[in-house]
């Protein structure tokens, strides 16, 4: 089944207007039920989220839900100044300001790149730095909503299946909220990140199999009723959907520091989607609202071609590929997709471009040397799709491009940094001077 066009979920959108609603044991909830984003199946606001998606789509193409609110959403971009964080706008968001577990997320810096733009062939090239965020990932317009709900709902321990960044995003707010986290990962996650969950104070669970992973989260769910922000069940339809709400505000924020228009194409590194599902969504919701003229194109980053697959096939549901390479971008290294990230380029008029290891540490350099950004290794891809549709004269050198760099390169140090370039230690100011003249810069310059 083909996925509707987004007007006539934007209209379903807003056609709630009963008034609020609560539940029991919990603050006021804004969401009135959810919808399966493929085949339109309402579910009741008190659905379990149990990483399965629409139970009708699940033995076809499985697919994720999405909230519809019970108060009708206001102008996107008509928020607050205050508080200074994405909970500016909590009006489009699943719960309110005054409940919501912040470390001052979102507000990230919409940067012009005319250097990496003109070595790329797309001058009007700008980079979206979500590196900025409180644990130098996008993970944290996520975390913050995914754990305000359950802090909300009662929940006393958080949980997620990460290779680093959503790990290391979810023990942060547990934290800041008062909550227990426990984060499962797999051998070959960066060292880097994993240290990073643990300062948090999170226990982290190593295990061999990716797939036990996804086992101990569901047995956890049941026996003890934790609330789970990561799929646990595949195949994967996408992380909690309450908290892909937050991703919605990077669309928000571009549109906003673009002076009120939307770039031609926005380009993200996809893994299962949430990301480029949610930004899609924040989109479609200022076209819905008068706020943008017209709708970008997206495109997918992704390593091992699901995505590119299905869009060629036409299919919804979407095939496992043969992992041939291992993935220096190891956040987005996962053989098989989501329907929500096909369901957002096709939706889009969007591409998937397939990225290996080639020139991908050569691209973070680049774009660390010429424009000041230092990358991780997955948030290049981008900048590399971006490459290849230009050359494939898909992106024009005249479009606006977006490339939203998800994380920060010291994130996987232990995957990208070579050896010392000199290796040596200066014993004296003039055996520093004498190497610089032979190997430095320009000195007069």
């Amino acid at each position: 089944m083909a996925s509707r066009p987004f007007r006539d979920l934007a209209d379903n959108m807003t056609a709630h207007s009963t008034g609020e609603i609560s539940r029991p044991g919990t603050v006021e909830s804004r969401v009135l039920e959810f919808a399966c984003i493929r085949c339109g199946a309402v579910y009741p606001a008190d659905v379990t989220i149990d990483s399965k998606g629409c139970s009708r789509c699940r033995d076809s193409a499985p697919a994720n839900l999405r909230p519809l609110y019970a108060v009708p959403q206001r102008d996107a971009l008509n928020g607050t100044t205050n508080p200074r964080s994405l909970w500016r706008f909590e009006h489009m968001l699943p719960c309110t300001a005054a409940d919501a577990v912040t470390l001052g997320e979102g507000l990230t810096p919409l940067l012009a790149a005319p250097r990496v733009g003109a070595f790329l062939g797309v001058p009007n090239l700008a980079i979206k730095d979500e590196g900025r965020n409180p644990t130098w990932s996008h993970k944290d317009r996520f975390s913050t909503v995914a754990v305000s709900v359950a802090r909300a709902r009662g929940a006393k321990i958080v949980a997620t299946a990460s290779s680093g960044n959503a790990g290391a995003s979810l023990a942060a707010y547990a934290a800041r909220a008062g909550l227990k986290c426990v984060v499962t990962t797999f051998a070959g996650s960066s060292g880097a990140m994993l240290a990073q969950i643990r300062k948090y104070g999170a226990t982290v669970l190593p295990l061999v199999s990716k797939m036990d992973r996804w086992s101990l989260l569901e047995q956890a769910a049941a026996r003890y009723d934790w609330f789970i922000a990561s799929p646990y069940h595949g195949p994967v339809v996408g992380s909690h959907p309450l908290g892909i709400e937050g991703y919605k505000t990077i669309a928000y924020e571009i549109v906003e520091q673009s002076d009120g228009t939307a770039p031609d194409w926005c380009v993200l590194p996809v893994c299962y989607g949430d990301a480029l599902s949610g930004v899609w969504a924040g989109f479609c919701e200022l076209y819905a609202q008068g706020s943008i003229s017209r709708l970008p194109r997206l495109v997918a980053a992704e390593v091992h071609g699901s995505l590119a697959d299905a869009l060629a096939s036409g299919a919804d549901a979407l095939s496992e590929r043969e992992m041939l390479f291992d993935s220096l971008a190891v956040s987005i290294g996962t053989p098989r997709s989501t329907f929500q990230a096909l369901k957002a380029l096709r939706d889009s008029g969007g591409h998937a471009v397939p990225v290996n290891n080639h020139a991908l540490i050569a691209m973070q350099e680049r774009l660390a040397r010429d424009e000041g950004i230092f990358a991780e290794l997955a948030s290049v891809t981008p900048l590399i799709a971006i490459s290849t549709l230009k050359d494939q004269g898909v992106i024009a050198a005249t479009d606006r491009v977006v490339a939203v760099v998800t994380a920060s390169g010291l994130k996987d140090l232990d995957r990208s940094a070579g050896s010392n370039e000199h290796g040596q230690i200066f014993q004296t100011t003039d055996d520093a001077w004498r190497w610089l003249d032979k190997n430095g810069p320009d000195l007069a310059s």
